[in-house]
């Protein structure tokens, strides 16, 4: 079974270059209006969408985010925040004497920021337009509160580098996703055996040139890189106001 938004799912890659070409005012209010579209947890939308179009900010933030320079010069560079600030100041402002927000809460503002993120990089492909998820922008929470003027409530639950992708896009192949049989647990979850774990990468298409090996290199490379501590780390730093007692 197969139509045009099923179609649309399946071609969709990440896209890191663009050309010079600028993305519109007009094609940007599109995208915001279909991010805000999204199922959100008691249409309370608890996020934030920061538009960054300061192009000193942007070389930080490409600096910050493990010096990845095309989000530099991304025509579209969008940080979606985990915003628990928003509707506490909106009790407050009734007289509300609302309790400080805690740990559901943040899920229930990450699950609605990234809902919305996806929607906008659905509607962006739709238009022609390529993007990327930049899962960095968790790295140095420091530097990343400052530069945005981040409060304490609020957390980037994902940033987008959307813009026209250069042609030799098309010459890529979209990596392959793992079978359903290994994703999909009816019921109860089931933890894989050895043998299961193996057969889904190589479902993929990916463990060359072999499972052991391929499997090595991705975990040093990922699991166990600089990145992906700092991020670890920053992310326990903007958890600290979710955990504090009343």
């Amino acid at each position: 079974m197969t139509n045009q938004v099923l179609r649309e799912l399946e071609e969709r890659m990440s896209v890191r270059l663009f050309d010079c070409r600028p993305v519109s005012e007009e094609i940007k209010r599109t995208l915001f209006h279909a991010a805000f579209q999204a199922p959100t947890a008691g249409c309370q939308q608890l996020y934030t969408i920061l538009d960054i179009t300061d192009p000193a900010l942007k070389r930080e933030l490409a600096d910050i985010c493990d010096h990845q320079s095309f989000i530099a010069s991304a025509p579209v560079v969008l940080i979606f925040l985990a915003d628990c600030r928003r509707w506490l100041d909106s009790y407050r402002e009734a007289g509300c004497q609302a309790r400080r927000p805690g740990p559901g809460d943040l899920l229930l503002a990450m699950a609605d920021a990234c809902i919305a993120a996806q929607n906008t990089v659905t509607a962006a492909h739709s238009l022609g337009l390529g993007s990327c998820y930049i899962g960095d922008i968790l790295e140095q929470c420091e530097r990343t509160r400052d530069l945005l003027c981040l409060p304490e409530e609020t957390v980037p639950a994902a940033m987008l580098v959307i813009g026209w992708p250069k042609e030799t896009k098309n010459a890529r192949t979209k990596p392959g996703r793992a079978d359903q049989s290994y994703i999909v647990h009816e019921n109860r979850y089931r933890l894989l055996s050895g043998q299961e774990h193996r057969e889904m990468i190589q479902s993929t298409g990916r463990c060359q040139p072999d499972y052991d090996s391929w499997m090595s290199a991705f975990c040093r490379r990922k699991y166990e890189s600089d990145f992906s501590r700092e991020m670890s780390r920053s992310a326990s730093v903007y958890l600290r106001p979710f955990l504090q007692e009343e």
